[in-house]
């Protein structure tokens, strides 16, 4: 392939275009009262990829957090976010595109998110919860493993 591109003269393209929130909801369904009582929340986390073209050679790649936290039977706030970010790819090896919109453009929209969900969160009077750093490439086998199993 690197001789092919050379002879074509075709470098391989990797570009940023944009980084933006494409989504945000806070939800706080039992306030004010679950805001007076005492306890340990428990705080669940969910992280989801998604990857869509968009025209030729461009590729939307959002990154989702849905954030449960509750006291108790009792939601104490949700929130759910995603980012997402544009990405030209180009002249790219067809093996290498895969984990490049799974592992890398992921890698980039991911520390975004995380500085959207500790602010909302924050904002709304809540201590912040700072979403820990993610491998995604271990997420990205694990989804190629499941794709395999389920074949």
């Amino acid at each position: 392939m690197a001789d092919e591109q050379a002879a074509t003269g075709e470098a391989p393209v990797f570009q940023i275009q944009r980084v933006y929130l494409k989504d945000l909801s806070l939800e706080q369904p039992n306030s004010p009262q679950i805001l007076v009582e005492q306890g340990q929340p428990n705080v669940d986390i969910n992280l989801q990829v998604e990857v869509a073209p968009i025209a030729e050679g461009m590729f939307e790649v959002a990154v989702t957090a849905t954030v449960t936290t509750t006291l108790g039977e009792r939601t104490l706030f949700l929130c759910e976010a995603k980012e997402a970010g544009i990405f030209e790819i180009r002249n790219i090896d067809p093996e290498q595109m895969q984990p490049i919109l799974g592992i890398a453009c992921p890698g980039i929209v991911y520390p975004y998110l995380r500085a959207v969900v500790a602010d909302v969160i924050s904002r709304a009077g809540f201590p912040p919860v700072h979403l820990a750093e993610v491998n995604f490439q271990a997420m990205y086998e694990a989804q190629q493993g499941q794709v395999a199993g389920n074949a």
